[in-house]
């Protein structure tokens, strides 16, 4: 078993994606893919609880850390992202499909190639936190508002409320003064503050500040298109979703729907917050290697 990360480069539409190798070279293959305003080192609590049976790997997404930082808001877009996704899983493992465990806007844009035609190829299991499929949330918001009741208008307000930031988000210099104020005291207070992170366990990233302004545009190519016209989009391969029954930010109630899109769905809560990868890093490894296993 490899301890000490191999790192690559993975070209994709122009973009260079740095990739990060490790773990046990004869496991099955892994994929961490990371969300806002994460780089791969999201996951260095989980790594190694995966890297005995897995062969891990994890990248930078475009935008962030290491990888090249597109400046226009076009790149940016799901499609994009997908294909960023399979490009680094062919680079990796061109012969077999690979397992992925996906949080936050690295979720969402797994979400978008799992709908793809050639994810029952690709991608053997798909284990998603805290960032949901941005066309079921659309779905699932406007049936609670065409046939509304007490209950189903609650949680949209809910939800709409916990979301309020991404508005702010989609303006530029707004968008820049709400980072400034939120990481004011640093990432790891931010942390403890928004979802009860031990600040021990955080290390802040040497690009978070780039990383944050130029992850805007996540938001803002992709949230007002998806949620005002959302499309059908089934998924058949099996997705385990682990779901932070304490996240101020993606609130539980919404995956509610989500069996109506997913063929094989699996679904386990968890008393976390949104950095659940930090601050349940054993849990999330558990569920993860389980559910892998009950596959096979």
């Amino acid at each position: 078993m490899s301890t000490a990360a191999k790192r690559s480069t993975v070209v994709n539409e122009g973009i260079r994606l740095a990739v990060f190798e490790t773990g046990n070279p004869d496991g099955e293959t892994i994929v961490l893919v990371h969300g806002w305003p994460d780089t791969h080192e999201l996951w260095s609590h989980i790594v190694p609880k995966l890297a005995e049976t897995f062969r891990v790997i994890t990248y930078d997404s475009r935008g962030a850390g290491e990888s090249t930082v597109p400046q226009e808001r076009a790149a940016y877009r799901l499609s994009n992202l997908a294909s960023d996704f399979y490009a680094v899983a062919d680079a990796v493992s061109p012969d077999h499909p690979v397992h992925v465990l996906a949080h936050d806007w690295g979720a969402v844009e797994v979400w978008e190639a799992a709908a793809q035609p050639q994810a029952v190829d690709r991608i053997a299991s798909y284990t998603s936190i805290s960032g949901p499929n941005l066309d079921h949330l659309g779905r699932w918001s406007r049936s609670r508002l065409t046939k509304p009741t007490w209950t189903g208008l609650k949680q949209v307000f809910a939800q709409t409320r916990a979301s309020w930031y991404t508005v702010t988000f989609h303006i530029p210099g707004l968008s820049t003064w709400r980072i400034k104020r939120q990481f004011a005291k640093g990432w790891p207070a931010f942390l403890q503050e928004f979802s009860n992170v031990d600040p021990a366990l955080v290390t802040q990233n040497p690009t978070l500040w780039s990383d944050a302004t130029h992850g805007t545009n996540l938001y803002r190519a992709n949230l007002i298109p998806r949620l005002t016209n959302p499309r059908e989009r089934y998924v058949d391969i099996p997705v385990q979703l682990i779901v932070n029954t304490e996240d101020v930010a993606v609130r539980p109630y919404h995956y509610d729907d989500t069996s109506k899109w997913v063929k094989h769905l699996t679904r386990n809560d968890i008393p976390a917050g949104h950095w659940s990868p930090i601050s349940h890093a054993n849990e999330i490894a558990e569920l993860t290697k389980k559910y892998i296993a009950s596959l096979s």
